[in-house]
């Protein structure tokens, strides 16, 4: 794991949620619970999504009862990873804890993936056993996902998503944008961080239902060409696009010499035979990839110059009262 400072806090649970003001009860009493029994310093960081029904006033409630807890409530609805981003970079823990706040994952097992880290890993997944949501809807959807994922970034892990125990540095240091928070386990081997898994029981969430579907799916799919890229080309447009526009170059620099052969060897005109027009083709996209490469390239420094600024406003911030 990363060489980490002193941190006033041993682990940082970190829950982002959208009204769930039917979970966040008990999700509080028995994480507070969990982590006092472990004996260790702790903190839970309860990031309300710009929940508009009565979570943030149990939240506010909760914080009279529950010293440990941080509640950040954000100015309006930004989406689970905003919001997972904005808990992980206020948390101050030596060790993250990634997990929702429905209850599908253990409060119990925080413990079970806090010591398989102190192994020396840099992550700890919680592969997902005996998952109760649909077969069709949820569960090809991820296992397609996940194997997708392993194969373009090299990534052993088989379950991405979900509950997550990782070093707080490498948390913190990651800079999430909309829909990583399923990809943590390969970004940080991307990184270089090493990880590991074990199976730990999921159940059925405690109450509500659940504000994803199948279009999730979709999403993905997109995201896994994403990290695809980044992983092969190391995040540089002109890597992809340039080989792409050479090697459009390369065939027509193969197909122009034969037919300039054959029309001044051989008399035959070539202004209106299908491989000249091909060959047009071919040079005209040769240029405009590249030309795509280049912008591109101009923008991804654009973006890393402006990379300081966080994607989320906290309307609030409320401490427990220790």
């Amino acid at each position: 794991m990363p060489t980490a400072t002193t941190h006033p806090i041993e682990i940082s649970v970190v829950a982002p949620v959208y009204n769930e003001e039917l979970c966040i009860e008990e999700f509080m009493r028995r994480t507070d619970a969990a982590l006092r029994a472990t004996g260790l310093s702790h903190e839970i960081v309860i990031v309300s999504d710009g929940s508009t029904d009565a979570t943030d006033r149990l939240l506010r409630e909760g914080a009279a009862r529950y010293p440990a807890l941080r509640a950040i409530l954000l100015a309006r609805n930004i989406g689970q990873c905003g919001a997972l981003y904005a808990g992980i970079q206020h948390a101050r823990g030596r060790v993250i804890v990634v997990t929702d706040g429905d209850l599908q994952h253990k409060p119990e097992d925080i413990i079970v993936l806090y010591t398989k880290l102190q192994e020396g890993f840099t992550l700890v997944s919680g592969n997902r056993a005996g998952r109760k949501e649909s077969l069709l809807t949820k569960r090809i959807p991820s296992r397609i996902a996940n194997w997708l994922l392993r194969q373009v970034t090299g990534c052993e892990i088989r379950d991405m998503g979900g509950f997550k125990a990782l070093d707080g540095d490498m948390a913190r240091s990651l800079r999430l944008r909309p829909g990583h928070h399923r990809l943590l386990p390969a970004l940080v081997h991307m990184r270089g961080g090493s990880t590991a898994e074990l199976w730990i029981e999921c159940q059925e969430r405690f109450a509500g239902k659940s504000h994803y579907g199948l279009s999730r799916s979709f999403d993905v799919i997109f995201d896994v060409l994403m990290l695809g890229f980044q992983a092969s080309f190391k995040a540089r447009p002109l890597y992809l696009f340039g080989r792409i526009g050479v090697m459009l170059l390369l065939v027509d620099c193969i197909v122009m010499p034969w037919l300039l052969w054959e029309k001044f060897a051989h008399g035959v005109d070539m202004g209106t035979r299908p491989p000249f027009l091909v060959a047009i083709m071919f040079f005209l996209s040769a240029l405009f990839v590249l030309a795509i490469g280049f912008v591109l390239e101009l923008l991804t420094d654009a973006n890393n110059a402006i990379g300081a600024s966080k994607p989320y406003v906290v309307r609030e911030r409320i401490d427990g009262q220790g």
